[in-house]
């Protein structure tokens, strides 16, 4: 038998097992000079929330409903991916002002 036949299919097997979903998103939301940017987004399951910090300041997007609790440091960028359907509100821990809703479909 041949090993030069299996290479292909073997690479195909692990690009596939490491593919991430054609139907998946990323949503970019600002947090710059104490605002959440869009105050209020759609996203769905599968999906990646990039939440950019602009403020020289540290943010979080905590979930009222503590689905999740993300802390931004400043100028830096953090991401989560979303495994949960629902309706969230969230707000910044350090400046509660700062408040936001994620609507996640199925």
């Amino acid at each position: 038998m041949q090993t030069g036949g299996l290479r292909p299919i073997i690479v195909a097997i692990v690009i596939g097992a490491t593919a991430v979903p054609a139907d998946a998103a990323t949503i970019q939301i600002v947090m710059e000079n104490l605002v959440i940017s869009p105050a209020a987004a759609s996203a769905k399951v599968g999906d990646t929330i990039e939440w950019i910090n602009k403020d020289i300041l540290a943010h979080t997007a905590t979930a009222g409903n503590g689905d999740f609790d993300v802390t931004i440091p400043p100028k830096q960028t953090m991401t989560l991916v979303l495994k949960k359907a629902g309706n969230i509100a969230y707000y910044c821990r350090f400046h509660p002002n700062m408040k936001a809703t994620l609507t996640i479909a199925p």
